[in-house]
């Protein structure tokens, strides 16, 4: 499947299946570079981010919406079945009520700034959320984001939140339905635990 977005050179496809263990060096070493930046501030590893995607490729029905400009892979973004994830993500819709065999995860998307204003958003979303309509079965699609403070040192003065975009898409914070998840930030000597919002939206 191809998007067509207002960039020479630039091929969106969704990949899944076993196809998905060929995207994996490229989508580890962005997201290093990704994370990096304002909310994450992830300060990871490439063989943590390896052993992350490897898990991940191996979920059935999972999906890799994937950005190339020519051989350099600029943006990608992951989907898979909420009960394929890891529970700190289920819990919270279990404890809320929620089935979460209907539910479709959205996982991380990572775009290199140069590339960012191009329509690539929405090619990740469409991606996903059509590998889940593919699929069948799910009411719901649903992905989260880190919460950090607006006083916090390292958030950019000029950064504008994806909020408007998020909403623009259908998409809705869910009150009540957070997780938390830890990793090292780039500014602190250990890991730390950080709040994850979710929000959703209905097929």
């Amino acid at each position: 499947m191809a998007a067509t977005v207002e960039k020479k050179n630039l091929e969106v496809k969704s990949v899944t299946g076993e196809d998905i263990l060929k995207v994996l060096p490229d989508l580890s070493r962005l997201r290093m570079i990704v994370f990096r930046d304002w909310p994450y501030l992830y300060e990871g590893t490439l063989e943590y981010e390896q052993k992350y995607l490897e898990k991940f490729a191996k979920a059935k029905g999972a999906v890799v919406v994937t950005a190339y400009d020519g051989d350099q892979m600029v943006g990608a973004s992951t989907g898979a079945p909420m009960i394929e994830h890891a529970d700190e993500f289920g819990e919270p819709f279990k404890k809320a009520g929620y089935d979460i065999t209907k539910i479709f995860y959205c996982g991380e998307s990572v775009l290199l700034k140069s590339h960012r204003g191009l329509g690539l958003g929405h090619a990740f979303f469409d991606g996903r959320e059509a590998q889940a309509k593919k699929l069948g079965g799910f009411t719901h699609s649903s992905f989260c984001r880190v919460v950090r403070p607006d006083d916090h040192p390292l958030k950019p003065a000029d950064y504008a939140p994806l909020d408007p975009f998020w909403k623009k898409r259908g998409y809705a914070p869910v009150d009540g339905i957070v997780a938390t998840y830890d990793w090292k930030d780039i500014d602190q000597p250990n890991e730390t635990t950080h709040k994850m919002q979710f929000w959703m939206k209905t097929f």
